[in-house]
């Protein structure tokens, strides 16, 4: 018997003939297809079911990575024991050089946040962390919204992983990296409109 990961395909030659509407996706390079395919594959490794909602967030989590992003995770390791202090070890690539940070913190999640501070030195201030599901099960994967504010400016960052403490780090950064685009850029809640 197969226990492998299941994947239905739909095949139509119109979108007439598909059976239900679709929500189209397209990508603006190979290489971002290639990075939504290997996104695919480490998920698959982890989940014995992927469903159409796990397909949205990767592709979602590509897209949102596509832009021109100063800070990438390049690794987490987080250790949370009974009776002790959280710590986390983060290495950010920032700029297109890899740095190392480490900090403790009330939670694992809380001590992600202060190692990737640690190394970005935004400013930021948490505003909101919101934590949902995308699918069921022990294995299903976890989507996290993070909001920063720096000096009026609003930040969202969202990201989705089957670790959520992973996810939390990826949503932190996704929220940093709009904080540290460049300040030219007109802003929706301060200008003149």
């Amino acid at each position: 018997m197969w226990d492998g990961v299941k994947i239905v395909w739909f095949w139509a030659n119109t979108p007439a003939e598909m059976p239900f509407a679709p929500d189209w996706i397209s990508f603006e390079s190979e290489e971002e297809l290639n990075a939504a395919f290997s996104r695919f594959k480490d998920l698959a490794d982890k989940k014995h079911e992927i469903f159409d909602e796990d397909l949205q967030a990767l592709v979602t989590d590509t897209k949102t990575e596509s832009f021109n992003e100063r800070v990438k995770l390049i690794a987490l390791k987080v250790c949370s024991e009974t009776g002790e202090t959280p710590h986390a070890e983060v290495t950010l690539s920032v700029d297109s050089e890899e740095e190392p940070g480490a900090a403790s913190g009330g939670g694992p999640v809380d001590a992600a946040f202060k190692a990737i501070e640690s190394i970005v030195n935004s400013g930021a201030e948490l505003q909101l962390y919101s934590v949902n599901n995308i699918t069921s099960g022990t294995d299903a994967q976890g989507e996290v919204t993070v909001r920063l504010e720096k000096g009026g400016r609003i930040a969202n960052g969202q990201g989705a992983d089957t670790d959520i403490v992973i996810a939390s780090a990826k949503a932190y950064i996704s929220a940093v990296n709009k904080i540290l685009e460049s300040a030219s850029k007109a802003h929706p809640q301060t200008g003149d409109v």
